[in-house]
């Protein structure tokens, strides 16, 4: 495990533990990538129970209870779609917290609009909602391992403001 993610995801855990809070991972491009890192951490259960990793669409339609014509009209990787992710991760893991990943890691998949390395997050603490676009460089690879750092960034952001 990188460095740096499990810097990351040690200082999440330190933070959750203080404020007894509890965090959940609602994934799609990251294939699970966030929950790895925060799990790497010794003692993680006490404050990850669970995460969904909802690749296909009706995955989230199901997993998550994100409306089929919400993905349809705004495509999986948006906005609307990441939040409805984080949302539905909160209601079904009754955690504090939670983080959604929705992106096109590559080689095939983007468009002039979204292009490879379109990732769209949501992070979620009770009411407050931040969701942001990032298009990261380089391959499927990179493309994952940086989503899964800025995944881990926003959780730290959203906690500490």
């Amino acid at each position: 495990m990188d460095t740096t993610l499990l810097s990351r995801a040690a200082e999440l855990g330190r933070l959750l533990e203080l404020r007894s809070l509890k965090v959940t991972t609602a994934e799609s491009c990251t294939g699970g990538g966030v929950a790895n890192a925060i799990t790497a951490v010794a003692g993680s259960s006490k404050w990850f129970e669970f995460g969904f990793v909802s690749y296909a669409n009706h995955a989230k339609e199901q997993l998550l209870g994100v409306p089929r014509q919400l993905v349809v009209d705004s495509g999986a990787v948006s906005r609307e779609v990441v939040e409805a992710m984080a949302s539905g991760a909160l209601q079904k893991s009754g955690a504090d917290l939670a983080v959604a990943v929705s992106g096109i890691a590559g080689p095939d998949g983007g468009t002039p609009a979204k292009p490879v390395g379109t990732v769209w997050f949501c992070w979620q603490l009770r009411e407050r909602v931040v969701a942001q676009k990032y298009l990261f460089e380089g391959d499927r690879e990179a493309v994952r391992v940086a989503a899964v750092e800025e995944a881990l960034r926003g959780l730290l952001d959203i906690l500490e403001n």
